[in-house]
This record gives C-alpha cells, sequence and structure tokens, in this order.
C-alpha cells in the first residue's frame, strides 16, 4: 500500500517561493504507469490541481498557477517536488499530493491521496 506524505514550511512570507516535498513509500515512483501529482484546497474553496509528473517522466501543469509551477521528482529518495514562485496569501491553502490513473483526479477514481499539509502565506 503506497503512502504519501507532504511536508514543507508551514508558513511563507510573499514574493518568495514555496518549497514542498511529497515523499513516498510502499512503492516505486518509477514503477508502473501513474501520475504524481499535486493538488490544493484554499480555505473555503474547492481543490485545485497544479500539475503532475507521470511515471514516464512527462509533466503537465494546470493553466491558472503554470506559469509560477514547478514540479520534479528525486528518483534516489522517492519524492516528488512541488515549487511555487512569488506566492501571495491567495496560495495560502492545504496542499495534498496525489497518485494515480488518471492525470487529473476525480472523486472516487482510486487516487491515492497524502494528508495533506498547510501552508499560510503571509502578507
Amino acid at each position: 500500500q503506497v503512502q504519501l506524505q507532504e511536508s514543507g514550511p508551514g508558513l511563507v512570507k510573499s514574493s518568495q517561493t514555496l518549497s514542498l516535498t511529497c515523499t513516498v513509500s510502499g512503492g516505486s515512483i518509477t514503477d508502473n504507469y501513474y501520475y504524481w501529482g499535486w493538488i490544493r484546497q484554499p480555505p473555503g474553496k474547492g481543490v485545485e490541481w497544479m500539475g503532475a509528473i507521470a511515471t514516464y517522466g512527462s509533466i503537465f501543469y494546470g493553466p491558472s498557477l503554470k506559469s509560477r509551477t514547478s514540479i520534479s521528482r528525486d528518483t534516489s529518495s522517492k519524492q516528488i517536488l512541488l515549487q511555487l514562485r512569488s506566492v501571495t496569501p491567495e496560495d495560502t491553502a492545504v496542499y495534498y499530493c496525489t497518485r494515480g490513473l488518471a492525470l487529473v483526479p476525480t472523486t472516487g477514481d482510486g487516487t491515492d491521496w497524502g494528508q495533506g499539509t498547510q501552508v499560510t502565506v503571509s502578507s
């Protein structure tokens, strides 16, 4: 059973770069055919798909954050990495790491989710 654990700073200042790490256990990030992604949920709002990296290495980004987002991986450490540049208080959200067969997860499609990590951006 794969497990996903997000980690990173809980508080970031505006204009800085947010860096988050998703550490994977119980499975490989280079075997089989999966999308390893990031989703966020701002307070009081719905989830927003940020992007994903496929097992074979291709990277995809959601349109609204594409200009500020970078997703990569460290295969030796089994980590999926997220960087969000030039953050503002509107980037305050719970950030989730995901693994699934679909590029953009939907309800009930079997996607695995991490517990999420709260990130607050101060002005």
